[in-house]
C-alpha cells in the first residue's frame, strides 16, 4: 500500500496541473468570443469556467452570469438565444426586438469577428508569454561574453569569469556565438580547452570547460529522460559505464543503443551523484534536408558549458516580435506534423491523446512554474491552430459555414448544418479516441 502513496501523489499533481492549464487556456479562448461579441453588440447570457452543477456566481450591470462549474473540463460562453453551451443549434426563442443581440441574428461580420476570437485570443496569450520570456529573461549579447558561471562536477576545470569576452577558443577565433558552436565540432574531446579572452582590458589565456559537455539544458515531457527523473542542470558522466564528456557522445551512445535500456551515471547539483535507468524512444524528426527521419532518442537537449550566456534586455516590441515567431512556429510545425501523418510520412503514434497531454503538463508543472508557463503557451498556441480546422463543432467550422454565405449570400440550410454538425462531432470524437488509443498501446 505504501508503494501506491506516492503513484497515487503524482496522479493528482498531474491532474491538477492539467485541469489548471486548461482553465487557463480555455478561458482565454472563450473570453475572447465574450469581448469580440459583446463589442460587436452580441449578449453573452452565461460565462462558464468548467461545465456542471454552479459552484460559485455572479451577475454582471450587462446581465452576463459569470459561473465556476464542478467539471472542471473547459468552459463556455452562452449567447443570447443560443441552443446550448455550444452556441449549436437552431437556437431558443427570444423578442425579435432582441434578435439583433442574439449569435444568429447578429450580421455576418460580427458572427465572423466573435468566432475568430476565441483562437486569436489563444495566439495573443502565447506571444505575452514567450515574449515575458524574452523581456525579463533577455537576450544573448551578439558578442560572445560570460554572464555567470554555473555549478559543475567536482574536478572541472572553469577558470573563466563573469564579463569575460570570449575572443578564441582552442587557438581559433571566434566572434559570435554560433562560432563558438562551429569551433567546438572541431575541438578533440578533453577534460579542458584553452580559452583566450579579454579581461580587464587585457588579453589572457586560460583554462575552462569543454564548450558543449554533457550538460542537460533542457528534458522533453513524456520522454524518455524525463520518466527516468532527469532534469535542466543534470551532467551526464557516463552510459552504461563508459565515460561521457561532450553531448554529442551522449548521442551516439543512444542511438548505438538501439532502443535498449541505458544506465546512465548523472552528477545534479546540491544532490551528487546518481545512476539512472531509462529506455530511448523511437521518435520522427524535421530533418535538415527536408522531410523527416527517425531517430531513438532520450528527450533531452543541452551542449550548453558550464556559464550562461551575458544577456542585453530586449524591449517590449522585440518581445513581441519574438514572441509572434515563437508562437507561428507552433502553428507551421503542427500543420506540417498533421499533413505528415495524413500523408504516411511519419508514425500515427505521433499524436498523442488526454493521458498524454496531461501527463506532458504535470511533468512541465514539475519542472518548475517557468517551464508550466511555458508548456501553456504551447498548448495555447496548439489549442488555436486545432480550433481554427474546418471541422464543424470547432470555430473553424463555423467560420467555413459563414464563408459560405458570404459567397452564396445565404447561410447552409438547417438540413445541411444538422448533418454536417454530426459529422464533425463524429470527427472530433473519433480524433479523440485514436489519440486516447496510441496514448495507451503505442510504445
Amino acid at each position: 500500500m505504501s508503494d501506491l502513496i506516492p503513484q497515487f501523489g503524482g496522479t493528482l499533481w498531474t491532474l491538477a496541473a492539467f485541469f489548471v492549464a486548461l482553465a487557463v487556456i480555455v478561458t482565454v479562448h472563450e473570453f475572447g468570443h465574450y469581448y469580440i461579441g459583446r463589442l460587436s453588440g452580441i449578449r453573452a447570457e452565461v460565462f462558464s469556467v468548467g461545465f456542471g452543477p454552479r459552484l460559485l456566481s455572479r451577475r454582471d450591470r450587462r446581465g452576463t452570469l459569470w459561473q465556476l462549474a464542478a467539471i472542471p473540463l473547459g468552459g463556455y460562453v452562452r449567447f443570447l438565444g443560443d441552443a446550448n453551451a455550444a452556441s449549436a443549434g437552431t437556437g431558443r426563442p427570444v423578442d425579435p426586438a432582441l434578435r439583433r443581440q442574439t449569435l444568429t441574428g447578429a450580421p455576418l461580420w460580427a458572427r465572423f469577428a466573435t468566432l475568430l476570437a476565441g483562437p486569436v485570443f489563444n495566439f495573443v496569450l502565447s506571444i505575452l508569454i514567450f515574449g515575458g520570456f524574452a523581456m525579463f529573461q533577455g537576450l544573448p549579447t551578439e558578442e560572445p561574453q560570460v554572464g555567470t558561471i554555473a555549478e559543475a562536477p567536482p574536478g572541472t576545470v572553469n577558470d573563466l569569469q563573469p564579463g569575460d569576452r570570449i575572443l578564441a577558443l582552442g587557438g581559433q577565433p571566434v566572434e559570435t556565438w554560433r562560432d563558438i558552436g562551429r569551433v567546438a565540432e572541431t575541438l578533440p574531446v578533453a577534460s579542458h580547452q584553452d580559452w583566450h579572452v579579454l579581461r580587464d582590458g587585457a588579453e589572457v589565456t586560460v583554462r575552462g570547460p569543454d564548450p558543449m559537455p554533457a550538460r542537460i539544458s533542457g528534458v522533453a515531457p513524456r520522454s524518455a529522460a524525463a520518466d527516468a527523473g532527469l532534469q535542466a542542470g543534470d551532467v551526464v558522466l557516463a552510459i552504461d559505464s563508459q565515460p561521457v564528456s561532450r553531448f554529442t557522445q551522449m548521442r551516439q551512445a543512444v542511438e548505438a543503443a538501439e532502443g535498449q535500456p541505458l544506465v546512465l551515471q548523472v552528477w545534479r547539483p546540491g544532490t551528487g551523484i546518481a545512476d539512472y535507468t531509462l529506455v530511448p524512444k523511437m521518435q520522427d524528426l524535421p530533418a535538415e534536408a527536408g522531410g523527416y527521419e527517425r531517430r531513438w532518442l532520450i528527450g533531452v537537449t543541452g551542449g550548453e558549458s558550464f556559464f550562461s550566456p551575458a544577456t542585453r534586455s530586449a524591449g517590449p516590441l522585440e518581445s513581441l516580435w519574438l514572441g509572434t515567431l515563437q508562437t507561428w512556429g507552433i502553428i507551421t510545425s503542427s500543420l506540417s506534423g498533421m499533413w505528415a501523418m495524413i500523408s504516411g510520412q511519419i508514425d500515427s503514434c505521433n499524436l498523442g491523446g488526454a493521458i498524454s497531454i496531461a501527463e506532458s503538463t504535470g511533468q512541465a508543472a514539475s519542472a518548475g512554474g517557468g517551464n508550466f508557463l511555458w508548456w501553456i503557451a504551447v498548448l495555447s498556441a496548439a489549442i488555436g491552430f486545432l480550433n481554427l480546422l474546418p471541422i464543424p463543432v470547432l470555430d473553424g467550422g463555423h467560420l467555413m459555414f459563414y464563408a459560405w454565405e458570404a459567397v452564396t449570400g445565404r447561410p447552409p440550410s438547417d438540413k445541411a448544418l444538422n448533418l454536417l454538425t454530426a459529422i464533425g462531432m463524429a470527427a472530433v470524437l473519433s480524433l479523440m479516441i485514436f489519440g486516447l488509443s496510441n496514448d495507451l498501446f503505442c510504445p
